[in-house]
């Protein structure tokens, strides 16, 4: 996946994420699961911030 199409994804995510929260709040099952997906895709763009980073040094 190009770094585009990640960060597509996350904005994409960060936006289901406001509407469930708002919809049925911090604590909803629900909430957390999105929360966690929005969270691995985070890490998995960091991670690949960090290859690169390493990479050029």
């Amino acid at each position: 996946m190009s770094k585009e199409q990640l960060l597509l994804k996350i904005e994409q995510k960060r936006t289901e994420l406001v509407e469930i929260v708002l919809k049925h709040g911090f604590t909803a099952t629900v909430t957390i699961k999105v929360s966690q997906d929005l969270d691995h895709l985070l890490n998995q763009y960091n991670t690949g911030r960090k290859k690169k980073s390493l990479s050029n040094s």
